[in-house]
């Protein structure tokens, strides 16, 4: 028996049925509705057995948590939010380590194994970020798979020198290149997306665009994203994240969009914000495109709000789209594990084979456990467990058990 199997005894899954998970060397093995062998075991008593969650839209760098309390100042454009931040942050200059380890713990609790986050490069921040959010990977790598995006937040074409920092940003290690409303920030749509396919292309990496733009601009730009990305072969590489346009403009206008991004590869992000436009959810997916959940602002200069929750932003698509069935309630479930972790390049199946990303609830159904968002009680990634309730893991050793890091260590 390797050091490295563990059985959960007692386990629901998401079909109702009642049976053992064994793992082994951080995969999932076998199931069984049998007692298995002699390994470590916790026992579930019933919880509900998920694929642990993936959070495809974070700022870890902009977390202002762990800080006293911000009173909220942003103004209502985006331009007006981006120098409003900047403003913020150099005054509070907050330690980017320390307040992304808050955030990363809280996700963790939460039952997020694996996140997608963007990092700010403008004309005041440089690259500080990219090292510190670095460093932060770094450090948590044994508990969340962290991706990383060169994220021009200020714009590129108003930011002289930011398109070369891009590029440096993934030479230290980013994975993706971003970018930002190419018309409403750096009016200069081309010119924009020049610069980010550009050094997609050279660099062989995905793009993931922030698109704030309302209407018949905003839907322009989707599709001058979607042409770019068929002609470059990026199909299923290029993400654009919020897309407010697609649910500002009519039904017949955003579905024959929808059908040009679903024949490009083009996924879309959405974390279903209280009064933006939301992208038409139900529309985009019987168009075959891919939609991901994500948190995106978590108490920072953009926003008061957030909590590192995924299973609230699986209610809150739900809430937001009208669903009330059962069936529609779990449809959304996809969107914050299945969706975001084939984006990511990840495994989150709870199946024979797959990684042991997994986490267990005390819910009895998958509609139940979207409707309450309860704590999982039990977080384990890649087979090891990384948040869980003392009285689950009592009958582990305790080297089983990896304790979050702190935040020294996160420094």
């Amino acid at each position: 028996m390797s050091a490295d199997t563990l059985v959960l005894r007692d386990c629901k899954l998401a079909d109702g049925t009642e049976v053992d998970i064994r793992l082994e060397a951080g995969r999932v093995h076998s199931f069984s509705s049998r007692p298995c062998d002699d390994a470590p075991v916790i026992n579930l008593g019933g919880r509900l057995v998920l694929p642990a969650l993936v959070d495809a839209h974070l700022h870890l760098d902009k977390t202002l948590l762990g800080l006293s309390w911000q009173p909220h100042r942003a103004e209502n454009t985006t331009l007006g939010r981006i120098e409003g931040e900047k403003a913020l942050r150099r005054s509070l200059r907050p330690n980017v380590e320390q307040c992304g380890a808050a955030l990363l713990s809280l996700a963790l609790t939460n039952g997020t194994t694996a996140v997608r986050s963007h990092v700010d490069i403008d004309d005041l921040s440089g690259l500080e970020n990219v090292t510190s959010v670095l460093r932060l990977r770094e450090a948590w790598r044994d508990f969340i798979d962290i991706q990383l995006v060169a994220f021009p937040q200020s714009g590129i074409k108003r930011c002289p020198g930011v398109a070369e920092l891009l590029n440096e940003a993934l030479v230290m290690g980013c994975d993706l290149i971003g970018g930002l409303d190419p018309v409403g920030v750096d009016g200069d749509l081309n010119g924009h997306l020049n610069v980010i396919f550009g050094i997609a292309e050279r660099r062989g990496v995905g793009v993931d665009i922030h698109l704030h733009d309302l209407g018949e601009q905003g839907v322009d730009e989707a599709l001058a994203i979607a042409e770019r990305t068929k002609v470059l072969g990026l199909s299923g590489r290029v993400a654009i994240s919020h897309a407010f346009c697609l649910g500002s403009v009519a039904a017949g206008r955003a579905s024959k969009a929808a059908d040009r991004l679903a024949d490009a590869g083009v996924t879309i992000v959405t974390s279903a914000p209280g009064a933006a436009p939301m992208p038409p959810i139900t529309l985009l997916r019987k168009a075959g495109v891919r939609i991901v959940a994500g948190s995106d602002n978590i108490r920072d200069a953009w926003s008061p709000f957030g909590n590192a929750s995924m299973l609230e932003r699986c209610w809150l698509i739900a809430y937001r789209s009208g669903y009330r069935t059962d069936e529609e309630i779990v449809s959304t479930f996809d969107l914050a594990s299945v969706n975001p972790a084939s984006l990511l390049g990840l495994e989150r199946h709870l199946a024979r084979g797959f990684s042991a990303d997994l986490i267990a609830l005390p819910a009895r159904t998958l509609a139940q456990a979207i409707v309450e968002r309860p704590h999982p009680d039990l977080v384990l990634h890649h087979g090891r467990i990384v948040h869980g309730a003392s009285s689950l893991a009592s009958e582990l050793s305790r080297a089983m058990v990896h304790p979050v890091p702190s935040r020294e260590h996160s420094m």
